[in-house]
């Protein structure tokens, strides 16, 4: 395998050339979508001339029609049919600007749209202005970095480190956007137990959802530890973003490792479910804590009113300053009648908020009436990023073993010792899980 963290470190080098003219929190904007563009290009590169030869001959189609036929001659299901790709770009130094925004004019619709919502020509524009004058240099050497001779799952690795360190970096973004990488395999672990012989099976077909996947790091862990488990299984990804750059990030992510990017989808879960009627096998997000859904209010109230249990929000609605408890209901609704398990990262608002007969607590009794609650499990403060409040992993699942019916475990993992454990990813609260008792 390519050594995927020289790669990273490579590219991460580049956003040296950046300083002084951005903001730290800022070189994402600038080396995410470049790098993503590195890729196609390299990728693109062995049937670039017949795609070049092909486009005047479909150029009069439809944009949709276009797309097919040029596609089909790339070998992807995207293409570049503009002139340029890294090499002419930069045998042109004087006219880098208009080039680059022609090059990435030139991409097929998917991917183009993923480039959109990076807002880059503003990046473009930044960069090859004459107080900074940096556009060159920053493509040149992007240009220098090769991305040919990594498969999708390498690649995959590459970006995701780099989105990693970004919002590591972005401590305005960090919170909002970025999960700790242990507190996600911790839930996928818990997600996954019970079903590791099911996900051994030759050719077994699965699906994932995250209804405020941010970059898709959730996402990215599943798909992971699945492809670990069996590289012959297929764990399809879902998703549903509200914000334009983390949206561009998680469909970038989802081009580069062969992913469909078309399942990813952008706008606010509340106002329009972009994956309407889909049910899924397994589901997991970390939704922002206490996000008021006031913006979305006369939507959801029609909603409850009018569909009742139909609808998505039928249980009840929570207080309009903290929206977590309609994001759970909104991932039941999504629960295949065959069986499902959602992972859903809570702080302790959903616990505790409500008198009786609020919206919290019908929503509570309505859960917990129909014995979909598995577990709760309490985690080590300081775990996520700008918060030392308190977080919890809920469980829920309508296809419980026999011996859970009726229970529901609780686990406390804030200890020290359980800090530890959950950093180093060894995830020792899998041995509290399997030993409850019968």
């Amino acid at each position: 395998m390519t050594n995927f963290k020289s790669k990273a470190d490579l590219i991460w080098r580049i956003a040296e050339l950046l300083r002084g003219d951005y903001k730290q929190s800022d070189y994402g904007k600038v080396i995410l979508p470049l790098t993503v563009l590195r890729r196609l290009d390299c990728i693109l590169k062995p049937t670039k001339q017949k795609v070049m030869e092909k486009y005047p001959v479909v150029k009069g189609m439809s944009e949709a029609a276009m797309d097919v036929a040029l596609n089909k001659v790339a070998g992807y299901n995207f293409h570049n049919h503009s002139r340029f790709d890294f090499d002419s770009l930069i045998a042109d130094p004087e006219n880098i600007g208009l080039n680059l925004k022609n090059y990435v004019n030139g991409f097929s619709a998917s991917a183009r749209e993923i480039i959109e919502y990076f807002n880059f020509d503003d990046q473009i524009d930044r960069m090859d202005d004459p107080q900074a004058d940096i556009l060159f240099q920053v493509v040149k050497s992007f240009q220098e970095v090769d991305l040919a001779n990594m498969d999708s799952m390498e690649m995959g690795y590459v970006f995701e480190d780099l989105i990693r360190r970004f919002s590591e970096q972005s401590n305005e973004t960090a919170g909002e956007h970025f999960t700790p990488r242990e507190v996600i395999r911790l839930m996928v672990n818990l997600l996954f137990v019970d079903d590791r012989e099911i996900l051994t099976q030759k050719g077994i077909v699965k699906t994932m959802y995250d209804p405020a996947c941010g970059t898709g790091g959730m996402l990215s862990v599943a798909d992971q530890y699945v492809n670990e488990l069996n590289p012959d299984a297929d764990l399809k990804l879902f998703g549903q973003e509200i914000n334009p750059e983390s949206y561009a990030i998680c469909k970038s992510d989802m081009l580069i490792k062969s992913e469909n990017p078309e399942n990813v989808k952008f706008g606010n879960t509340f106002l329009v479910d972009g994956l309407e009627n889909e049910k899924f096998d397994y589901m997991l997000s970390n939704p922002p804590f206490g996000v008021e859904w006031k913006k979305a209010q006369k939507v959801i109230k029609a909603e409850y009113e009018n569909k009742g249990m139909s609808g998505r929000f039928g249980a009840g609605l929570p207080r309009i300053n903290d929206g977590s408890f309609l994001f759970l209901q909104h991932m039941i609704s999504k629960m295949k009648p065959t069986g499902t398990r959602i992972g859903i990262v809570f702080n302790g608002s959903p616990l505790f908020s409500g008198a009786a007969d609020s919206g919290e607590s019908n929503i509570r009794k309505w859960i917990i009436e129909n014995d979909w609650l598995e577990a709760i499990i309490a985690l080590p403060d300081q775990l996520f990023y700008n918060t030392g409040i308190a977080t919890y992993i809920w469980i829920i699942t309508n296809k419980k073993e026999e011996r859970r019916r009726g229970k529901v475990q609780l686990i406390n993992a804030t200890g020290a010792k359980d800090e530890e454990l959950i950093k180093d990813g060894k995830l020792e609260v899998n041995r509290f899980w399997q030993k409850m008792d019968r």
